[in-house]
């Protein structure tokens, strides 16, 4: 199946997760406060895991080089991110924040697993890492201005950080790991598509639809999220050799819509939490059609 096909596939299966989200969260199956335990048993727990797993591969020539190449790409693409969102977007915080920063981890990573393997979360774990890491200092410093919300131990603390750490050590040290914890891993890693899609439902129905629409602002910082920074992203995956094209098919998680941590944060630093919601909420739906669109020129260009 072609990539774009494959991605068309697992678009379907995340709206249908998705779906699920709205319809528990509207027969009142989960709460609010049951969404939020959600995304925090995601965010501490699962995803860590599926980062840490990503690095559980023998240690290669070939793996440290394609490590080495997928971390300067992330870093690279996140830089850009920041710099266009900051030129087109400075004037409003939330928005600046939420064109910055995909939600790679719940969104990006089941895209790219999809189409890659369980290989592809090796190529995209740095591109999580330092995406986490940025939010974490340099997006609650666009929300607040003060840097005093941004504390040195919270991040090292971040369990993504902490995960992705420790795979390092892990690969690096090649270590190899028992055939029951390689098995716990896996199950556990396989509840980041549906769990992750499931709570962008519950956010999903706790937002009047017809609000969306009427919103133009949200149609702005959309374009530039899922069509603008992914087309400049493109350009400079093109400047990878092709036998990176695995990496540069990771870039899908760079195309994925508005992370659904521009709410947290929002609320936690007493932003327009309501209008964060509903910015994750719009970019997510408009990714059914842009994600697709966005691998198609992938495929072209870059196989």
């Amino acid at each position: 199946m072609s990539v774009t096909g494959t991605v068309c596939r697992q678009i379907l299966t995340m709206l249908f997760y998705m779906g699920i989200g709205v319809v528990l969260f509207r027969r009142t199956l989960i709460s609010k406060e049951g969404s939020r335990s959600l995304a925090n048993l995601l965010l501490y727990f699962v995803l860590p895991c599926v980062i840490f797993q990503s690095f559980c591969i023998p240690r290669t020539v070939e793996h440290i080089q394609n490590l080495l190449v997928s971390f300067g790409m992330a870093a690279t693409l996140l830089i850009v991110s920041m710099l266009v969102a900051t030129l087109l977007l400075k004037r409003t915080p939330i928005d600046n924040f939420a064109a910055a920063f995909s939600n790679a981890g719940f969104m990006g990573l089941p895209i790219v697993t999809a189409v890659l393997g369980s290989e592809g979360v090796f190529y995209v774990a740095g591109f999580i890492a330092l995406l986490n890491l940025l939010q974490w200092t340099y997006g609650q410093w666009i929300l607040s201005r003060d840097r005093k919300k941004i504390s040195v131990a919270a991040v090292l603390k971040n369990p993504i950080m902490l995960s992705s750490l420790a795979g390092v050590i892990m690969f690096v040290s090649d270590i190899p790991i028992p055939a029951v914890m390689e098995n716990t891993l896996s199950a556990i890693s396989g509840l980041n598509t549906p769990l992750s899609m499931i709570v962008l439902g519950t956010y999903l129905a706790q937002t009047k639809f017809s609000e969306i629409i009427r919103h133009g602002r949200l149609y702005v910082v959309s374009c530039v999220r899922l069509l603008l920074i992914p087309c400049i992203s493109l350009l400079i995956l093109l400047l990878l050799p092709q036998c990176y094209e695995k990496i540069a098919l990771a870039f899908l998680a760079a195309a994925a819509p508005v992370g659904s941590n521009v709410a947290i944060y929002a609320q936690r630093l007493d932003q327009d939490y309501r209008y964060a919601v509903q910015l994750v909420c719009a970019s997510t739906v408009l990714s059914m059609l842009c994600v697709p669109i966005m691998s198609a020129i992938a495929q072209k260009f870059l196989l």
